[in-house]
């Protein structure tokens, strides 16, 4: 099939999945020197098709300066749906005759140093899904930061997009309500120390039972 079949095969399967994001990125140009993925696997794969979820705006309202157990609940749903999606998308790449590595959508391996197989949301930035907003989250333009993602590498033929020019202006809500004091005037600048500091007191106080927090999302609906 051409790359234009390729792409409509797969938003097919997007729109069954109600997606509120699809792009294609080439790899060479994401940034993957920090992930973890095994040695090798990288070079196999020349693109990475990025797609994202949204997060229930009507979960993220029931926040109220701390995360609760029903964010919790609906974040682990968001990234069972994901992981699902990633696998549908997958199979329909082998199906089209291609390779496919589906990468897990939530699956921070070392937190300290907020490392993972491979930054989603750097792959989503060159995809041009979305922009790196102060809050160092992927900030859509429909959905602002409460969207999740998940990755597929392949070799499949498809035309990558690239990302746009935007960014979050002056908006500062996500400053204002960042508990740990962890987001400043850009990406570059955010506290992951800080942020990974409240995360652990969360768990400490056994408010939630993994590292979430949700505040900086939940004042990100999107710039509209």
């Amino acid at each position: 099939m051409t790359p234009e079949e390729n792409r409509r095969e797969l938003l097919d399967v997007c729109r069954r999945h109600d997606v509120a994001g699809f792009g294609v990125a080439r790899l060479d140009r994401v940034r993957t020197d920090d992930c973890l993925l095994p040695e090798g696997t990288l070079g196999r794969f020349p693109l990475a098709v990025s797609v994202a979820l949204r997060v229930s705006p009507d979960v993220l309202a029931t926040l109220e300066g701390e995360p609760n157990r029903l964010y919790e609940h609906h974040y682990r749903q968001v990234n069972f749906a994901l992981d699902r999606l990633g696998l549908a998308l997958a199979g329909q790449v082998n199906r089209a005759g291609g390779a496919a590595l589906p990468i897990p959508a939530s699956q921070i391996v070392d937190w300290e140093n907020q490392r993972a197989h491979l930054s989603h949301k750097r792959v989503a930035v060159e995809a041009g899904l979305g922009w790196l907003g102060r809050n160092n989250l992927l900030v859509t333009p429909r959905c602002g930061a409460q969207v999740r993602l998940v990755t597929v590498l392949t070799d499949l033929s498809l035309a990558p997009d690239g990302p746009l020019e935007r960014d979050c202006g002056d908006c500062r809500r996500c400053v204002d309500a960042c508990p740990a004091y962890a987001i400043k005037e850009t990406a570059a600048e955010f506290d992951h120390q800080a942020c990974f500091r409240m995360l652990k007191d969360y768990q400490r106080r056994r408010i939630v039972s993994q590292y979430i927090c949700g505040l900086c999302v939940r004042a990100c609906p999107g710039p509209g």
